[in-house]
């Protein structure tokens, strides 16, 4: 169960062809260094060390155009904890992901391809898409939506979604995209707190097949937002809802020919897109990204951590509340890529669904989750087609155990693509660690931080360490990070660079082995002390995952009044008819008896909307604590499910 101290043996190692088409490792030729895993240590100090020269040639290569050049890369004026990036200079994120495209080369190639869970599927091309964003940005205009104003997207992820994400950030207004699940209150707090002016919404969605109606929730949440004054609804599932006049308007029923407007003149420091995470108490968190940062954070990410390339179709099952949301529809679209969003579920209407959609579309990035990869290894029969076009899996959203990761890795990727491991997170912009495609790696492991990430490890007294968990923490900044929370700049300090001066700690535990292979461990504040040390949730979980009548299982602390705290762990079942005990045994002989957790069989485990377990809900459910904010709940997954503690018999 500790960090081990013997150098591990690399699973994936990439052949000539992946290291030949590396964007990265181009770029890094062009800049005078080598091609190996120290090279790319060196450019990552240099890139800490000298801001103003990395970013600077980062942008030139992967052409994130600006319209007026900034006066210098970083302006720290304010402090380390409020920089300002690109200062001066002038950058439209919807000119770089969709307007640039349609008067060059790439007009007439796909940009947005639409899968529903239905079967439907519809496909914009850049041209197709430039000018839907600019017709949208003149109904939005004619609709009173000004320059700075909040626009909420609470909608499916249909291309309709791209182009009013885009046409927001054309006429310089800020869009706020929310969870197509939410509950009336969940919405209305969002709605409340941005100020919003005007909402997107849908007349529906579908989940499992079966209609969600978003309309109604959304004029629910509006009796509660009086500073919305209009509703664009996009007909979608084909439902009728009501439509309240003069406020109202079917986004198919707007003028064809609307009066044209400019894009805004944005400057790179201008808000952008406000996303929102929960946390355990009090109110959302609205993480505000910019023009310039989120434009050059989604551009390094996807070329130079993905090798994302023009020719790519990067495909994820996402949704607009999640950050993949508005990174897909910025990352892969500014660099000419083709983006294919999916609705529902990778296991629905077919056990395959994920596989299908990869070679209807040929896909060459497919973006899953490890709940993903779980729930596809146990809906199917464990095999997958061949997919001659996929070259890449991206992974995110949670730590993997290792039998899903070999899972995927050998029986669908066949061996012969890379898993990039990648971990940040909203507030960020996007990552902090990845594993590089180019780079050989160990199996469920980061490589190292991102170019001009300066990433460590860090002990209980602020000490970087290596071999033994600890803080993931990042010593300096970079463009992407949250400018703060909306109106909140109080509760941003506090939660991000409070405990160290400096020092941005990012909330998950991490460990680097000797090898210099980096691994997430869970959430910090989901630690568990047993035995005299702090024990990630991920690791417990891991081993209980070894037991193949195991699908999916959340562990967590509970106070002891002997040990302080123990283990328990909620595991979902394969079939039903397990001896518990014959369970329990299995998991003292996987875990080790020093950390093997009570184990409890349950339906389902409460996860977001994103498919992340909500483990500090279970606690607090399973002990008998506040429960904090619940509007992230996918309502398919109750927290009902978990048993609470009776106490012992």
């Amino acid at each position: 169960m500790g960090i081990s101290s013997q150098p591990e043996e690399m699973a994936w190692v990439p052949g000539p062809a992946v290291r030949e088409r590396a964007r990265l490792l181009a770029a890094m030729k062009s800049w005078g260094f080598g091609d190996d895993a120290t090279a790319v240590a060196e450019l990552g100090r240099r890139a800490v060390a000298d801001p103003e020269w990395f970013w600077r040639e980062a942008l030139a290569d992967l052409d994130v155009a600006f319209s007026a050049p900034f006066d210098r890369v970083l302006d720290e004026s304010e402090g380390r904890e409020f920089p300002k990036w690109f200062p001066g200079g002038r950058i439209n994120v919807a000119e770089l992901a969709a307007l640039r495209h349609a008067r060059g080369d790439l007009a007439g190639k796909p940009a947005v391809v639409y899968e529903g869970d239905g079967g439907q599927r519809r496909t914009l091309t850049f041209a197709e898409l430039a000018a839907e964003v600019s017709r949208f940005a003149a109904h939005l205009a004619g609709l009173g939506v000004h320059r700075g104003d909040r626009v909420v997207l609470f909608m499916p992820v249909v291309p309709e979604a791209a182009v009013a994400f885009l046409a927001i950030a054309m006429i310089g207004a800020v869009a706020v995209p929310t969870f197509s699940g939410y509950a009336p209150d969940a919405l209305a707090t969002r709605l409340q707190d941005s100020d919003a002016v005007l909402l997107v919404t849908a007349d529906g969605t579908t989940r499992r097949g079966k209609v969600v109606e978003m309309k109604a929730t959304a004029d629910a949440a509006l009796t509660q937002a009086p500073s919305v004054r209009s509703v664009v609804v996009i007909r979608h599932v084909g439902t009728d809802v009501p439509m309240q006049a003069g406020r109202d308007v079917y986004y198919d029923e707007l003028p064809a020919d609307p009066a044209p407007v400019d894009v805004a003149d944005t400057e790179s420091n201008d808000p952008l897109t406000i996303v929102y995470t929960s946390g355990t108490t009090g109110r959302p968190k609205g993480i505000v990204h910019s023009h310039g940062g989120f434009a050059a954070k989604t551009a390094v990410d996807f070329a130079y951590g993905f090798d994302v390339h023009a020719d790519d179709v990067v495909s994820w099952i996402t949704d607009l509340g999640w950050l993949v949301g508005p990174m897909l529809m910025t990352g892969p679209l500014q660099l000419g890529a083709t983006i294919v969003m999916i609705e529902g579920l990778p296991t629905h209407p077919a056990p395959n669904r994920m596989w299908e959609i990869v070679n209807r579309n040929g896909v060459t990035v497919q973006g899953i989750a490890p709940t993903a990869a779980r729930a596809l290894k146990a809906a199917g029969d464990g095999t997958a087609p061949e997919m001659p076009t996929l070259k890449t899996f991206v992974s995110t959203g949670e730590a993997w155990d290792e039998p899903t990761w070999f899972w995927l890795f050998e029986e669908v990727g066949r061996r012969e693509r890379a898993i990039v491991n990648y971990s940040g997170g909203t507030e960020v912009g996007g990552g902090i660690l990845v594993g590089y495609p180019f780079l050989p790696a160990a199996p469920a492991a980061f490589t190292g931080p991102l170019p001009g990430v300066d990433a460590a490890v860090l002990d209980d007294d602020g000490r970087p360490v290596v071999g033994q968990i600890g803080e993931l923490a990042v010593l300096n900044t970079f463009p992407g990070m949250t400018h703060a929370f909306w109106q909140d700049r109080d509760r941003y300090l506090d939660t991000y660079w409070s405990r160290w001066d400096g020092i941005w700690v990012h909330g998950d535990l991490a460990s680097i082995d000797t090898a210099g292979m980096w691994r997430i461990h869970g959430r910090s504040d989901d630690t568990i002390k047993l035995s005299g040390r702090r024990v990630g949730p991920a690791e417990i979980e891991a081993a209980l995952l070894r037991d193949n009548r195991i699908t999916e299982v959340a562990v967590i602390g509970v106070p002891d009044e002997m040990r302080g705290q123990r283990a328990v762990a909620f595991a979902v079942l394969r079939a039903d008819g397990v001896d518990n005990d014959d369970l329990q045994a299995t998991a003292l002989a996987n875990a080790g008896k020093s950390f093997a957790p009570e184990v409890y069989a349950v339906p389902t485990l409460p996860k977001t909307k994103n498919g992340k377990i909500m483990r500090r809900a279970i606690r607090s459910r399973f002990i008998g604590g506040p429960i904090g904010d619940m509007s992230s709940l996918d309502p398919a997954t109750p927290l009902e499910d978990i048993p609470v503690y009776a106490g012992e018999d």
